[in-house]
Formats: structure tokens, C-alpha cells, sequence
């Protein structure tokens, strides 16, 4: 009988969907509190896990013998790194494509708002200030170009956008572009699944050329230890003077002691940043003053939008519905993946 251990919030439909499996057994456990740290679970709930449902992978993972299958319900992975899931022959899938639709929206949101200056007319507004001089509140971004560093379901659906809008569509990935597979949860209607959206396509030793051509500058690719300060002094510098950094990725993905002058001093024209190096920001920071960011408190993707617990937990039952059948899964995260930290 299948032990299932379940410890996020769940769907009441999904959740009897898993109960419908033959001989499963289900042991819920109470999700995490935002930002607390795993715990071990019970020694009888561990004896015989075969399957778990989780955020964070509990603290005694090496304590459960049966254990086949983790899907996470995070995009990201790095709380996988260093658990020994190769090694052990556990395999493991992430919630990739649950977000694409929601930060693609807010790539484009922060692209028109900081080529808009909307920061400043919002401040003008709360002065009571009448000022319509400036060219950059009447800016389009239509025959802009768009650069996406990385190309998963995020990043086709902002291309997707993108050209909707009349942007040019460059694409900086370490593999060749082709069509998304059935391996992948992605909306119906979304991204770019044949592969055929970019208008240019750039890869590794490539990177200056590709940012060098840009009026935006999206990250789109998951934080490891080799994308870990992808973005430095070299890469800001040989940006135009007039382009935007967007990260609604991770953080770390830039440099921090290089960002902070590159703002400073207009390296680039601004930056809209979801994602941060600390968690909180703390208040005196000096990204909360400078006038050309916007700051969101990674917001562009959450597990609080009303469309995250259906898409989740339709990610869930297929993959566990499909595990018990032996047949392919969605979002499955290879060995090299789970290897990288």
C-alpha cells in the first residue's frame, strides 16, 4: 500500500483524487509557516514513506527507506541540492509552469512602468504636481528589444507577450531552442511551444554580444551554483546606458556590489526587482530610494495567487497518478539538476 505524505495545503477535489488511487494510504501533515525551517517527521510516518508532497523535504529524509518520489511545490529546486535523491535512486519533480503566466504579466507590467517613468508621475500625483513634460511618461516600448536570459515557461511566455506587443525578441540559453515537450506542465494557449517566437537566439560565449543589443534585460533561469552572480560589473557595463534590468528569478543572480553602482552612477537607466538579496529588504537599503527601481516583494509569482493551489496540485495527482502507473511524469528533475549543488 502506498504511503502518501502530503505537508502543503491542499484541494479538496485533489486530495480525494489521490485517495481514489488503489491501496493508497495518505498521511497529511500541517504545511510550513512562511519562512520556517523544515522539521523532521514522525519516526511511524517516515518508516514506510513512498512519495512526498512538500515545499521543504523534512529533516530526516535519510531516515525513510521506501521513499521513490518528492514533488515539490516550488519552481525552484536548491532545497533538493545535497540530499542524496541520485544517489538513493529518488526521483524528484518541481512545480515548473504554475507561475509562467503571472510573471510573464509582470514582466510586461515592469517593462511599460519603468520605460513610463510610472514611479515619478505616481510622486508628482501625490504632490498634486501637474507635469507632462517629460518625453519618457509618453514612452512606447513597441519596437523595443527584449532579452531573455533563459528560455523555460517563463521565459516563452513573456516572449509570447512580447511579440504581442511589437518587441523585438532576443534569447540567451545554454542549449539549442526547440519545441517544449509533454514533459512539461504548461497552460493551454501559453508560451512559445514550438520554439520559433525569438528573433535571435544567443548562447554560452555570447553573452556581452547579447546584452550589448538590449532596451530590457529579463532574467529568466532558475538560481544554482553556476548562475549564482551571472551578473556583474562586466555585464552591467556593457549595457546600454538607457536599459532595464528585470529579475523576477533570484537575487543572487546579480551581483549586489555591482548593481548598487551600476545604479548609482546610470550604467543602466533602472531596474524592476521581485527578488532580493535579503529577505526582508531591510528599510535602510539603498534600493528602497532609488527613484529609477521598483521594488515587489516577490509577489510576481506566489503560492497566495488564486490560480497556484489548482495548477499545483494538478501538477501533483498526474505526476502521482502516472508514478503508481509507470508512466512519464511532468516537471521531472534529471540527475544533473539535482546534482548542480
Amino acid at each position: 500500500m502506498p504511503h502518501i505524505v502530503v505537508q502543503v495545503k491542499t484541494e479538496p477535489a485533489a486530495l480525494e483524487q489521490l485517495r481514489a488511487l488503489p491501496d493508497v494510504r495518505i498521511t497529511e501533515i500541517k504545511p510550513l509557516e512562511l519562512m520556517a525551517a523544515p522539521q523532521p517527521y514522525p519516526d511511524e510516518v517516515a518508516a514506510d514513506a513512498e512519495v512526498l508532497v512538500c515545499t521543504l523535504p523534512p529533516t530526516n529524509l535519510a531516515d525513510m527507506p521506501k521513499l521513490r518520489f518528492i514533488q515539490i511545490s516550488s519552481v525552484g529546486y536548491a532545497q533538493l541540492y545535497g540530499k542524496g535523491l541520485v544517489e538513493r535512486g529518488i526521483r524528484a519533480a518541481n512545480a515548473r509552469g504554475v507561475f509562467d503566466t503571472a510573471i510573464a504579466e509582470w514582466n510586461v507590467a515592469m517593462m511599460i512602468n519603468l520605460a513610463r517613468d510610472l514611479r515619478q508621475m505616481i510622486r508628482n500625483q501625490e504632490a498634486s504636481r501637474w507635469d507632462n513634460s517629460g518625453k519618457a511618461f509618453q514612452y512606447e516600448i513597441r519596437g523595443s528589444t527584449v532579452g531573455i536570459w533563459g528560455y523555460g515557461g517563463i521565459g516563452r511566455e513573456t516572449a509570447r507577450l512580447a511579440k504581442a506587443l511589437g518587441l523585438t525578441v532576443h534569447v540567451l540559453t545554454r542549449s539549442p531552442i526547440g519545441p517544449r515537450g509533454d514533459d512539461v506542465y504548461s497552460l493551454a494557449g501559453t508560451g512559445d511551444p514550438d520554439g520559433t517566437l525569438p528573433d535571435r537566439k544567443f548562447t554560452s560565449g555570447q553573452e556581452l554580444e547579447f546584452l550589448a543589443g538590449l532596451d530590457f534585460l529579463i532574467l529568466a533561469m532558475p538560481i544554482t551554483p553556476a548562475s549564482r552572480g551571472l551578473v556583474g560589473e562586466r555585464e552591467l557595463r556593457v549595457m546600454k546606458p538607457t536599459a532595464f534590468l528585470l529579475n523576477p528569478a533570484r537575487g543572487p543572480l546579480v551581483q549586489e556590489e555591482a548593481l548598487l553602482p551600476a545604479l548609482r552612477e546610470r550604467w543602466i537607466a533602472g531596474a524592476a526587482l521581485d527578488t532580493h538579496f535579503k529577505y526582508p529588504l531591510p528599510p535602510e537599503h539603498p534600493l528602497w530610494q532609488m527613484p529609477q527601481v521598483i521594488l515587489t516583494p516577490h509577489i510576481s509569482g506566489s503560492d497566495k495567487g488564486p490560480h497556484f493551489l489548482p495548477r499545483f496540485w494538478e501538477i501533483a495527482v498526474h505526476n502521482v497518478t502516472n508514478l503508481l502507473a509507470g508512466r512519464p511524469l511532468w516537471n521531472e528533475l534529471t540527475a544533473a539538476q539535482l546534482n548542480e549543488g
